[in-house]
């Protein structure tokens, strides 16, 4: 991610530097732009000089300038926009902020065009491991990847205890009168009970004892603040992929652990939602490697009107179909509709791009397809490109 934000500051004028609270913006940008004037807004004095005088705070400091927590104070956005625009230097300006759905507001309005792109996730397997070599695949799935786990080592209870805490009542009340929270974070736990499955926002609602107007506004909220994210379904028709269901998943497997309950080895070996957890691990890695590598992922999933299913189509650059199945034991139903579908696909899927991964210690190839154990999925360099 480092050598990314290098290279987008200096493609762009502006970078600005989103993704979950925690997941290691701030640490990220003050190490890679060391060399940059650095404030932080949540600094009361440094935000009311912003707000009171936002042409001379941007015009007083150097342009190469880092701005934490900048939708604090989004009038300075427009003089941004000023300055870059009169040098049209690269890497001038480089934004950081843990309300993603205000700083992405900002931009939006004020920096169309102007600005790189950069999603920072919490740590993926590989990196994690880096930090606990003798970090296994069952005890990162429930203990997620954010960083403070590792560099401090919270324990996990305790850690996502006040991560949730800290969001509802940072960013979430942003947003809600005070009397909501509760049902919000009712709604947040439903939310986890969800994953893996498709989207279904009445039921959620009701649940939740709120509209289904209300519901997805708070739906909203959970996505832009990357706590969840949605995956489509795949259609040769592209129209209809957009009305379709998609299904709901968390972006740290950790959290979604907490939120379940689970603890223990035992209890996500005994879960009904142990299926669910893993499926979501490899989604959620398989995306966060490329969000990591500054590339947008093209991912889908694909389910006919029989109910067969491909629980990823990956078409970021070459086509991969990926079916994941939380057992040892490989079936040959595993890999039957993977291969149907590959026929499908304009242009077709090769057998070495069609992969079942599974909890398993090693990688065989069984007929059309390569069955990986998901230890090696999750250890593979992403396929990028810049396009």
């Amino acid at each position: 991610m480092e050598e990314i934000a290098l290279k987008m500051a200096g493609w762009f004028p502006v970078v600005s530097v989103t993704g979950p609270r925690q997941s290691g913006k701030s640490t990220l940008v003050r190490k890679v732009f060391s060399e940059y004037d650095y404030v932080n807004l949540e600094n009361i004095d440094t935000r009311e000089a912003a707000l009171a005088d936002p042409v001379g705070f941007i015009r007083d400091r150097p342009q190469r300038l880092v701005i934490d927590e900048a939708q604090l104070a989004p009038e300075l956005f427009n003089m941004i926009q000023v300055v870059s625009d009169e040098t049209g230097e690269p890497g001038q300006y480089i934004l950081s902020g843990s309300q993603n759905f205000l700083l992405l507001r900002s931009i939006t309005q004020s920096l169309a065009g102007r600005v790189g792109l950069l999603r920072l996730m919490p740590l993926s397997f590989a990196e994690a491991r880096a930090e606990q070599g003798d970090l296994g695949l069952d005890d990162f799935m429930r203990k997620g990847g954010y960083p403070r786990l590792y560099d401090r080592k919270i324990p996990a209870r305790v850690y996502y205890d006040g991560y949730v805490s800290t969001y509802l009542e940072r960013d979430v009340a942003g947003y809600l009168d005070v009397r909501n929270i509760r049902q919000f974070e009712t709604m947040l736990r439903l939310v986890a009970q969800t994953a893996g499955g498709l989207l279904n926002i009445t039921r959620l609602a009701q649940d939740a004892s709120v509209s289904s107007k209300t519901a997805r506004e708070w739906l909203s909220i959970l996505e832009s603040s990357y706590i969840i994210f949605l995956l489509p379904p795949y259609f040769a028709n592209i129209r209809k992929r957009l009305v379709k269901t998609p299904k709901l998943y968390l972006n740290d497997t950790g959290l979604l652990c907490h939120l379940l309950g689970i603890r223990s080895f035992e209890q996500l070996r005994d879960s009904p939602m142990r299926g669910a957890v893993f499926e979501n691990l490899i989604i959620a890695e398989s995306m966060k490697q490329y969000l990591n590598a500054g590339v947008v992922p093209e991912m889908y999933f694909y389910r006919d009107s029989r109910g067969k299913e491909v629980d990823l189509v990956d078409l970021t650059n070459a086509p991969k179909l990926v079916e994941i199945k939380s057992s040892r034991t490989f079936r040959g139903t595993f890999s039957a509709t993977v291969n149907e579908l590959a026929s499908l696909v304009p242009g077709g899927v090769p057998k070495e791009c069609r992969y079942v991964v599974m909890r398993r210690d090693d990688d065989i190839v069984v007929g059309d397809v390569q069955v990986v154990s998901a230890e090696s999925w999750l250890l593979r360099c992403p396929d990028v490109s810049y396009r």
